[in-house]
């Protein structure tokens, strides 16, 4: 360890003339006639990895001198101070382990720095076994080991190791304080826990941001930011002031709803708060913005940002993606290039997917090339399934089927749904079987796979193998997943099911989709009947189509909205070709903007004409 200190030079004339007088004073002063020499060199040392040792370089400056001036490799003082200068300004952790593995009889502080470098690191496994050698060693934990400990099993997802250094915590008394009970939280919400964060969270008798910050970010995180948004209100209403990680998580749970008014009045706050500058925050309002489909706001919002990240970029370019602009995402992307911005593997996932959305094959698998070729980028399963995406939505699905077979790895079993969604669409029912049987083997209880075989055997009329795959989903206990429109009205975002019947106006909503299909019917519309996969009489499969769940929110929304208003939904299944053909009508016989966000993109109907251009 010591052979490059020895041959480090003392700091220069220059270098020292450059720091406070009250710093140059330690490196030419003597120590007091009683003092020991070592123990002023520590002295002196410790001193200036206080005040200057802002950087390696200068670090590894004060280190050498400690040396050269006979301080022991071993001295508990000096280490102490060194780990903790280390650590803090996130050097590579193999110069402190180097320093610790010298050190006499550390104490607690100094482990629990070394656990804290490791939990922050790329490695925080490490950090879990120096605890343990921490523990042989019969040292005994403080406030602060727990909550560096715990961080790094967060990050490694490691929920048995989790719930027993819970019970350790709660065992050595420590549960009870407030650093303990918000890492509980955080590392529970990690997990996708959070019933269990939330456990912790309700027990706890003082909340400080930082709890308030864990429990709603896990909310917004895990599916539920219906429940993120009630505990930000809460969170509001105790007076608790959110800060840049609350609006974070804030902006998340409203894209997620679609919660376009709320989300807003979250940006209004950003500013008034001189949240602003804050990077994360723009970067999440980007993400609102495109998944409500405003991409005028979001583009409106990257342009006033004064700091961009690679992240920032990638955003826009998948928001521009998932709306439907594939050429002004692809543009987008030629300007980060030019920007000097590096892009990364999620960049070209945004890239790929812009190629996919908008049926661009050739210029894919260019820009697959690129990838590798040009920036050194290996390919992940997320670029293989955009590739195996971009040719099934070409209706390329023999030339999907045998990219399959080719990758460089094993697909797994989004790759094989994907083809399974092509076939399905596109009507390969030879690949169709192979593709399910794959996903037999990989996920044989997702209920999408049923329903996805299943329709296709429907369209062409093979009722048998629809009523038999029935039968295997209910010997199998597979429950589909019901298909749900949210849109929001006056602050609240309402849910609608096909066919729902629960809401306080459904007469008046029923009655307006009556009008809808009457209207609609003199515009030349026939409803696309093949669209319901079921063994029905024609009239039954007309009337099954008019109460799907997005027709429902649109009749809702006409009811309760001024002439002109745009229609914002969000749906949680793919939009059919029925509904999507009615809401094309219904933007031009109401003159309104209709915009759908459904599984996979964004259809913006305006005029008779949608996005898409009818390519989904």
């Amino acid at each position: 360890m010591t052979s490059w200190l020895m041959h480090s030079k003392q700091p220069s004339y220059e270098e020292i003339s450059d720091l406070p007088c009250r710093v140059k004073s330690l490196y030419h002063s003597t120590p007091a006639s009683q003092e020991n020499p070592i123990t002023y060199v520590v002295r002196k040392c410790i001193t200036l990895l206080q005040v200057c040792a802002s950087s390696k370089h200068k670090l590894k400056q004060v280190h050498a001198f400690s040396i050269r001036h006979g301080v022991p490799l071993n001295n508990p003082d000096l280490g102490k101070y060194l780990i903790y200068a280390i650590v803090s300004l996130s050097f590579p952790m193999s110069y402190a382990h180097n320093i610790f593995s010298h050190v006499q009889d550390p104490n607690i502080f100094t482990w629990n720095t070394m656990i804290r470098g490791y939990a922050e690191g790329d490695n925080p496994l490490l950090a879990v076994e120096l605890y343990s050698k921490m523990h042989v060693s019969g040292i005994q934990p403080d406030t602060h080991t727990y909550p560096f400990l715990l961080k790094a099993i967060s990050k490694l997802a490691d929920v048995r190791m989790g719930e027993q250094t819970h019970s350790v915590a709660i065992r050595n008394g420590f549960e009870s304080l407030v650093f303990v009970q918000n890492s509980l939280v955080h590392m529970y919400a990690a997990f996708g826990h959070v019933k269990d964060a939330c456990k912790v969270f309700e027990l706890m008798s003082e909340r400080d941001l930082v709890a308030w910050n864990s429990v709603i970010n896990g909310f917004a995180s895990n599916g539920k930011p219906n429940e993120a948004l009630t505990l930000f209100r809460e969170m509001a209403s105790g007076g608790v002031e959110p800060d840049g990680y609350t609006m974070v998580s804030l902006f998340s749970a409203c894209a997620e709803l679609g919660a376009l008014a709320l989300g807003r009045r979250a940006h209004t706050y950003v500013w008034k708060v001189g949240l602003s500058d804050n990077v994360n925050v723009n970067n999440a309002l980007l993400d609102f913005y495109s998944k409500c489909g405003i991409i005028i706001a979001a583009q409106r919002v990257f342009h006033e940002m004064r700091k961009r990240n690679a992240v920032s970029w990638s955003t826009l370019v998948v928001g521009l993606a998932v709306n439907g602009f594939g050429k002004e995402a692809l543009e987008l992307f030629k300007e980060m290039e030019i920007g000097g911005f590096v892009p990364g593997e999620v960049t070209f996932v945004g890239v790929l997917y812009a190629c996919s959305h908008c049926g661009m094959v050739d210029e894919g698998f260019s820009y697959f090339r690129r990838m590798k070729d040009e920036y050194g980028i290996m390919p992940k399963i997320e670029h293989f399934g955009c590739m195996v995406d971009l040719l099934g939505r070409a209706g390329l699905v023999k030339q999907a089927y045998e990219y399959i077979q080719n990758m460089l790895m094993p697909p797994n079993a989004v790759v094989w749904r994907t083809l399974l969604g092509a076939c399905t669409v596109h009507g390969h029912s030879a690949i169709a079987e192979i593709a399910r049987s794959k996903l037999l083997q990989l996920e044989p209880k997702h209920s999408g796979d049923y329903v996805l075989l299943s329709n296709l055997y429907a369209y062409e009329q093979r009722w048998l193998n629809v009523q038999e795959v029935r039968r295997t989903m209910v010997k199998e206990r597979v429950k589909k997943t019901p298909g749900h429109s949210l849109v929001e009205l006056g602050n609240r975002v309402f849910e609608f099911f096909m066919g729902d019947r629960s809401h306080p106006q459904t007469e008046e909503i029923h009655a307006m989709l009556a009008e809808i299909t009457k209207k609609l019917k003199l515009e030349g519309y026939v409803p696309r009947t093949e669209n319901v996969f079921a063994d029905i009489e024609e009239e039954e499969k007309e009337d099954a189509l008019s109460y799907h769940s997005e027709k429902i929110a649109i009749a809702f929304m006409l009811v309760n909205t001024a002439p002109g208003t745009p229609v914002r939904i969000v749906k949680n299944l793919r939009v059919c070709a029925d509904c999507h053909l009615a809401i094309k009508l219904i933007s031009k016989v109401y003159s309104r903007e209709i915009v759908v966000r459904d599984r996979s993109r964004f259809h913006h109907f305006k005029d008779g004409h949608c996005s898409c251009r009818d390519y989904w």
